[in-house]
């Protein structure tokens, strides 16, 4: 019997030596005993399984793929229809839609004084990465408006 696990991983730390994987689906913990050549925001899909005698830390067993999920902030205006979603927020609210065809888009209601840290934050957060893994997307582009910011998962 095998402890393998083939599933999606975001790369949450790495050094020359190991590097820490967290499944995008279950948000499992997984160090690994060396650093397959792993950069931190990395996204993989492979197959890794415990490292004996004690199976505390595991090895990659093998990639199916191997990536990275720009997350950009976006010098054009928001879409139409985000305007439209974020004209019934309130600060601190979220809505999310699917696209039309691949992906989503999330609108986040924000005080007016708070967009630019909202932003800054999207971008700087390894759960957007993770929620793009999550959904087969290729990027994530980030735009503003006068009181909400707008998250476009993209294919």
């Amino acid at each position: 019997m095998t402890d393998e696990k083939t599933a999606t991983f975001l790369v949450t730390s790495a050094a020359d030596g190991s590097a820490v994987l967290s499944d995008v689906t279950d948000a499992q913990v997984h160090t690994l005993s060396e650093n397959p050549g792993l950069a931190e925001g990395d996204v993989l899909e492979a197959t890794v399984a415990p490292d004996p005698p004690m199976n505390v830390t595991y090895s990659v067993v093998e990639v199916a793929e191997h990536k990275q999920i720009p997350v950009e902030e976006s010098d054009e205006t928001p879409t139409p229809q985000s305007k439209e979603i974020a004209e019934g927020l309130d600060a601190g609210d979220l809505e999310t839609v699917e696209r039309a065809g691949v992906g989503e888009v999330h609108v986040l209601g924000v005080p007016e004084d708070g967009v630019d840290q909202t932003v800054e934050d999207v971008l700087a957060d390894e759960q957007t990465v993770a929620r793009a893994a999550r959904i087969g997307i290729e990027r994530v582009e980030v735009r503003s408006g006068e009181d909400f910011v707008s998250v476009r998962y993209l294919p």
